[in-house]
């Protein structure tokens, strides 16, 4: 059949859409849905099918085209196309065959990770895959390939370097921005260190949010690869790059149900490092009440796995287990974040201890990993390397090349809205909740806004007094602090006993 094409001006993201009117669907016997293979000139596609009712959304005789299938297919408006209809990917097979509990061989789990890049599976049959390895877990070796697999779908930054440094933090605890320390330290000391990063998905920020009030993170591979050559490292956004897209993809759906597959974590991570060619790799695995992982015996059966899985890949993987109890750092949002920072390069009085201590810890670990520094003297050497201010000139250089917006901690600015929740009695902060935190810091706008957020002056342990300032909220709209506090009412973030 031969079908006029109509701009639906609609991106999907990722699904490859059409739209056809509900009497050529029955012409063809065609039912939402299905796949069809949509040809023009020498090109074609595979798109999935909705059926509109009316003629105002897809007229008789026309076919709706979403932006990806028009972009695959150079198709413009009134362009004649045909169609057909096409076979379901050979992946939704061995997705089935995961569903009934069996191992996966090299060639079907290449074959899955194949159709999610090219968006041959729709949104639910990719949900199923990820629920197939969420009730029954990949094996070891099914783990290894699959983290191949995405890594080999996409682009790799490739280094003549011998040694290529890399972390990676599991999330889930506000604050923590290590790798912003950690990366200059390292790269500082001599070492490659090509660090991609990622946005926030349910965080007040992420490592690549908090950057950008700093510099430019949408960096090509081209150039990332230039500027890890001149200076030895970056810190850009991943979603830039076509580094395992499939990641990406899997995590959209992921997202829903907080499904968390333990394999495809594993994958998820091994992968982005596998793009950029790492060879010594620092996991940590923060725990405790209000973390990702809980359980301490939960992180160690995970910490033992990211090593098997090392020693597949060949690298060398060392994963840390640290406290997740509490937010790291005292700035929570992209520009609060960021100028924790950079108090603490610049060594301002003001710099957060324990993220100053945690990131000097984690920067010692990679030093010994990478041959760098003895056992037992990589501590010592990380914070020479920071307290010199060899670490601070390397972050200046690394804004710089990636294309500065701000340099100096006192250029940051912080939300035109504020309020102050103070201690309501005498006591010592046992608990820190943080889910509430990470809750009214979004609320009030972060990470969108920059500019918002929450800044603590106090931590677990820490003692306070009736009316002691325990931390402020920033926003950049009247409306967004009120919504802030109003959720902070229905919440405990902080109790004192």
């Amino acid at each position: 059949m031969k079908l006029k094409v109509k701009d639906m001006d609609i991106a999907t993201g990722g699904e490859l859409i059409a739209l056809i009117n509900s009497h050529d669907a029955s012409m063809l016997d065609l039912h939402a849905h299905d796949r069809i293979i949509i040809r023009k000139g020498r090109r074609n596609e595979t798109a999935i099918i909705d059926i509109a009712q009316s003629s105002k959304a897809t007229p008789k005789g026309s076919i709706g085209l979403f932006e990806e299938v028009l972009k695959s297919l150079k198709a413009e408006r009134d362009d004649i196309v045909t169609i057909r209809l096409a076979k379901k990917p050979r992946s939704i097979d061995f997705i089935k065959k995961k569903l009934d509990g069996k191992t996966l061989t090299k060639f079907e789990i290449e074959q899955i990770v194949w159709d999610i890049v090219y968006n041959k599976l729709n949104n639910i049959e990719l949900t199923y895959f990820v629920s197939a390895c969420y009730t029954n877990i990949m094996t070891l070796k099914e783990t290894a390939i699959l983290t191949k697999a995405m890594a080999e779908f996409g682009d790799t930054l490739k280094l003549d370097a011998a040694r290529v440094i890399d972390k990676h933090c599991i999330g889930g605890v506000p604050g923590n921005r290590t790798t912003m320390i950690c990366v200059p330290i390292i790269a500082a000391a001599g070492l490659k260190i090509p660090k991609t990063s990622s946005r926030s998905i349910t965080s007040p920020a992420g490592t690549a949010d908090t950057m950008e009030v700093l510099c430019n993170i949408a960096v090509p591979i081209k150039k990332m690869k230039n500027i890890v050559n001149k200076i030895n490292g970056c810190i850009v956004w991943g979603g830039a790059l076509n580094l395992a897209p499939s990641d990406d993809k899997i995590i959209r759906v992921e997202r829903p149900l907080s499904i968390d597959a333990e394999s495809q974590l594993i994958a998820s991570i091994m992968a982005k490092k596998q793009s950029v060619s790492s060879t010594h790799i620092l996991i940590d695995i923060p725990t405790g009440p209000g973390s990702k992982i809980p359980k301490k015996s939960d992180a160690l059966i995970l910490k033992e796995k990211f090593e098997q899985i090392g020693a597949v890949l060949k690298k060398q993987v060392k994963v840390i287990i640290t406290d997740g109890s509490q937010p790291i750092g005292n700035g929570i949002g992209p520009g609060l974040e960021a100028r924790d920072v950079l108090w603490l390069l610049e060594g301002d009085d003001r710099m957060p201890l324990d993220l100053r201590q945690k990131s000097v810890l984690m920067a010692g670990y990679m030093l010994e990993l990478a041959g760098k520094s003895k056992p037992g003297f990589g501590y010592k050497k990380a914070l020479s390397i920071l307290e010199s201010g060899e670490a601070h000139k390397k972050m200046l250089e690394i804004i710089k090349e990636q294309g500065i917006r701000i340099n100096k901690s006192e250029d940051i600015p912080m939300g035109k809205y504020k309020y102050d929740y103070r201690a309501s009695k005498k006591g010592r902060i046992s608990h820190i909740d943080n889910f509430s935190i990470t809750r009214i810091a979004r609320i009030a706008g972060a990470p969108l806004d920059h500019a918002a957020g929450i800044y603590l002056y106090k931590h677990k342990r820490d003692r306070v007094k009736k009316g002691d300032k325990i931390f402020t909220i920033y926003s950049e709209s009247r409306e967004k602090l009120k919504n802030s506090l109003e959720e902070l009412k229905r919440m405990q973030p902080f109790i004192i006993k």
